[in-house]
């Protein structure tokens, strides 16, 4: 069996608005609701994440704090690897937590992701698994989980090593799932300054305060890939994500995302593709009673295009088949792909619409002369 792809184009209109330029080397723009990608420069080259990885880290906290593991009131020690490494000697960002002092989960999350305190992410990852090395592991295999394909953790704080590396996709990947997995906990990432040992700092990200509605993510930084900021933003019930890297300033950093969100709420609407439960297309059926099911998504399909018109959707129906029968109703076939021009601008799974029963054993067998001939076939063409 083979990948099966079934293509639909739809065009929004002919005339084409300008294009948004940044400064950026590698950048992305997701609308949140619909997983519409609004803007894609190079998002799949690899960077150094620096203190995004942070993200990562604070995703296996709220799942800790969430399972009951641990608690805001949880006590963690500092210890001499933390505070050497990611604390006050080590002369980056840090909460400043004392060595061999105890403190608070519910402190250590907030000096982690509105201080970006590597110590208190070194804290933590030994807190909840006994030492770093042990969680970057439960990151790596999270990472994996959640289909971060170009991701490889080394270290919890972001701290810089060449084996680090993940892309602007990953990270919009991965700051969707934390939004939407821990909304209440998320909170902490936009609360605007935390003080620790008498020292009172402001959230290092720029937007939470200057931007109207931004609510997070987290900020990096690395000599040799400049400034970088996976950032969130809500206006008009419309959440925003993006992702943006290779800055030469925190200036640029700060301009460049605040010019991309305006632009994107300035450009885009949204246009429903499919009501829930509308047919969207059929996926080949192997064996069954019929040759084919239809296949229809569980949610509406939306996906955000430009006021002035210029779109060309492409979407594409993407599946392994045929299918083998028996189909059970409601049963995950495939993913439904839309295209903006040539980036990715949505993807949701499709199910099947309807039961399809095993056929007789003349439709069996007719099904399974098809399949050897197609099989045969493909066998030659791969030769050729």
């Amino acid at each position: 069996m083979a990948p099966a792809v079934a293509q639909h184009g739809r065009e929004a209109a002919t005339k084409t608005p300008a294009a948004f330029e940044t400064e950026a080397a590698q950048a992305i723009l997701i609308d949140d609701a619909t997983g519409s990608v609004l803007f894609d420069k190079a998002a799949d080259a690899p960077f150094a994440p620096a203190s995004m990885a942070k993200i990562m880290t604070a995703a296996l906290v709220f799942e800790a704090l969430s399972s009951g593991k641990i608690t805001p009131d949880t006590m963690f020690r500092v210890s001499e690897h933390a505070w050497r490494t990611g604390g006050g000697p080590s002369g980056g960002s840090a909460m400043f937590a004392l060595l061999n002092s105890e403190v608070r989960v519910g402190d250590l999350l907030r000096g982690m992701l509105v201080q970006a305190g590597n110590d208190a992410a070194i804290v933590l990852a030994e807190g909840i698994a006994g030492s770093e090395p042990a969680f970057v592991a439960r990151m790596t295999e999270k990472a994996k989980e959640l289909g971060l394909i170009r991701t490889t953790f080394v270290n919890a704080s972001g701290l810089p090593d060449p084996g680090q590396m993940t892309t602007a996709r990953d990270m919009a990947r991965l700051s969707r799932h934390v939004i939407a997995a821990w909304p209440e906990l998320y909170r902490v990432f936009s609360e605007p300054e935390f003080t620790w040992n008498k020292i009172r700092q402001r959230n290092r990200n720029p937007l939470v305060q200057a931007v109207n509605g931004a609510d997070g993510l987290q900020t990096g930084y690395t000599r040799d890939g400049g400034f970088a900021l996976a950032g969130s933003v809500v206006q008009n019930g419309q959440r925003l994500v993006f992702v943006l890297t290779g800055l030469k300033t925190a200036a640029s950093r700060s301009d460049e995302a605040r010019k991309l969100v305006e632009w994107a709420y300035r450009t885009f609407e949204a246009r429903k593709l499919f009501e829930a439960g509308a047919t969207v297309g059929e996926a080949g059926v192997f064996g069954g009673a019929s040759g084919s099911v239809a296949l229809a998504a569980r949610a509406p399909v939306s996906v955000l295009v430009r006021r002035e018109g210029g779109d060309r959707l492409t979407a594409q129906i993407i599946y392994t088949g045929p299918v083998q029968a028996p189909v059970a109703a409601g049963a995950e076939i495939g993913r439904l792909v839309v295209l903006r021009g040539d980036a990715p601008a949505l993807e949701t799974p499709l199910y099947a619409a309807a039961a399809v029963a095993r056929g007789s054993l003349p439709q069996r067998a007719m099904d399974g002369a098809v399949e050897l001939a197609g099989g045969w076939i493909r066998k030659a063409l791969r030769r050729e």
